[in-house]
């Protein structure tokens, strides 16, 4: 069984060691880590760790919050598969696809950008609708998107009237980026949380700009 935890931790020597060795002491392996952002004496970090079946996520959350200024912001099941490169193998993905390029976009773009579903949006006549959406994309659409169209990737506010209850129910952070000069709108949930981090937000912004190209 392997987890993501989404980890802020003190950035100095030896904090990542002295959580490695937390970790480790209940059972967990760190399989890989992303540095998702760095600021002024912290780093935020994804780890994903292998337990075995039937160990409890709250013992991570517990392990690693035991150290000083640690925080775990979020923990939660990871099937993915372990890439260095996911971004790159994402574009190549979408690039060599014949038909339905955009379907191939929000089939692989939530493992790359680590969120529980994605959707391309556009707007017609008759309002916003969906164009495509990832496995897991919820079957409750927008019926509006007041903040399209967009000129940069960005967080949403999950107060605003326009977002489905259901995806406030399950509290889902919600960022979106303009496909080019299209008026399609990649937009991206994580149920749970965590919030989307700016380095994040910087980092689909230079991504969904690429695609652009490769779409057309």
């Amino acid at each position: 069984m392997s987890y993501l935890l989404r980890v802020q931790l003190p950035d100095r020597p030896g904090s990542l060691g002295a959580l490695a060795l937390a970790l480790g002491a209940v059972g967990a392996d760190i399989l890989s880590l992303d540095v998702v952002e760095r600021g002024s004496g912290f780093a935020v970090d994804d780890l994903v760790v292998d337990v075995q079946s039937g160990s409890l996520p709250d013992a991570l959350i517990t392990a690693a919050e035991k150290l000083p200024d640690v925080h775990v912001d979020s923990i939660r099941p990871y099937a993915g598969m372990l890439d260095t490169h996911r971004e790159l193998e994402l574009i190549d993905q979408v690039a060599a696809a014949r038909t339905d390029r955009l379907q191939v976009l929000v089939d692989n773009a939530p493992r790359v950008l680590r969120v529980g579903w994605c959707t391309v949006l556009a707007a017609g006549p008759r309002g916003t609708y969906r164009v495509v959406g990832s496995p897991g994309a919820p079957e409750t659409h927008a019926a509006d998107a007041p903040w399209m169209p967009l000129e940069r990737a960005v967080v949403l506010d999950t107060d605003d009237d326009w977002v489905p209850a259901l995806w406030r129910d399950m509290d889902t952070a919600l960022a979106a980026a303009p496909l080019g000069s299209s008026g399609n709108v990649l937009l991206l949930g994580r149920p749970g949380g965590p919030e989307f981090r700016p380095s994040e937000v910087a980092r689909l912004g230079y991504l969904t700009g690429i695609l652009a190209t490769v779409l057309g």
